[in-house]
């Protein structure tokens, strides 16, 4: 399959990754995407799930943990009710009013929703919030725009949850990339099925000349086809490698029939991560978020930090250049600093 990143298995005992960047025998590098993949590095972001239990505070307190210890960026998700057997105490945080908070108290890493729900928000105000919130950070923001899929919260919070949810992200993508794109002083109109914008100013604008754009699933059809056309980052998430492979594989696909060419994306995994110094700590840190070590290791990347490269290796090979690591505790910042500084530095 194209998109692979040449013969080499990333291993634990190369102390290093051989990856797009890195003379491949029989091949050429690669440059894919946003340019994730830089002198054979692989991005490493912090991905949180706020939904299930934690204030501004404590969000706050894992970004500046992510700046410090060199990780390129945190995403969180954008969810009001929490997910199984969880409390979810102190309540739900906003995604967008948290990224704000955070633009303006980190300098270095990129902000990003993983995905923000297109039932949430109508896209003109969509399109006004992400910009605000790219310039407030001096041009850090990435957006990760999905059609929604959680009914309970919907319910709980009495929002709105239509069928045509899928013809209505495409509606909502044409729309906030098109008020991004018109020029100062021109205005945007759309006419749709859903939507109906008449000479809007398509104001504010981003800091960025173009704020990066994440779409994702596992859908086989309309899902590549709509990253081909909007996407500059295709996410997989919680994906075995397989699966990873033959998705990322639709997708280069798309791009091609599209006019796009298949490189024109970058290509990434989120996945739930668990790593300890020894088997005690791993189970510790497995039985902290309710998760047994055997599930975590097939679905994820759990064991120890050779382990876990290793792991990282068998996506890289995918055309993976970039991983979403799903933490779940989030008062555990040991953790991160363990990732930082013995999985993150084997790969660069």
């Amino acid at each position: 399959m194209t998109g692979r990143a040449g013969p080499h298995r990333l291993r634990a005992r190369d102390h290093g990754i051989h990856l797009i960047g890195t003379a491949v025998p029989g091949g050429t590098d690669e440059a894919g995407g946003t340019g994730a993949v830089q002198d054979g590095c692989m991005d490493l972001r912090i991905f949180t799930e706020p939904q299930q239990g934690a204030t501004y505070d404590t969000l706050l307190t894992v970004a500046k943990a992510t700046e410090d210890l060199g990780f390129d960026a945190f995403f969180r998700s954008d969810h009001y009710l929490r997910m199984g057997n969880v409390d979810g105490l102190p309540g739900p945080t906003d995604a967008w009013i948290t990224l704000a908070g955070l633009a303006r108290e980190t300098k270095r890493i990129r902000l990003g929703t993983l995905m923000t729900a297109g039932t949430f928000r109508l896209p003109g105000v969509l399109a006004i919030q992400v910009a605000q919130v790219d310039q407030m950070s001096g041009g850090r923001v990435e957006l990760g725009l999905g059609a929604g899929w959680f009914e309970e919260e919907h319910k709980a919070y009495g929002i709105p949850f239509p069928k045509e949810k899928f013809a209505r992200l495409e509606e909502q993508l044409e729309i906030v990339t098109g008020l991004w794109a018109t020029k100062t002083g021109e205005t945007f109109d759309f006419h749709g099925t859903y939507y109906d914008l008449t000479e809007s100013p398509a104001l504010p604008k981003p800091a960025q000349p173009k704020i990066p754009v994440l779409i994702g699933g596992h859908g086989a059809t309309r899902t590549p086809r709509l990253a081909a056309r909007y996407a500059d980052e295709f996410n997989i998430p919680f994906a075995s490698v397989e699966d990873s492979e033959r998705q990322f594989g639709r997708v280069r696909a798309a791009a091609e029939e599209a006019g796009r060419g298949a490189d024109a994306l970058t290509y990434s995994n989120a996945l739930v991560v668990c790593v300890g110094r020894d088997d005690q700590e791993v189970a510790r840190r497995a039985a902290a978020i309710g998760r047994e070590v055997d599930e975590l290791k097939a679905n994820g990347l759990a064991g120890s930090p050779a382990e876990v490269v290793d792991r990282i290796g068998r996506y890289a090979e995918t055309g993976s250049t970039r991983l979403y690591l799903q933490i779940l505790d989030l008062h555990d910042l040991d953790h991160l600093e363990l990732i930082s500084s013995q999985v993150r530095t084997q790969l660069s």
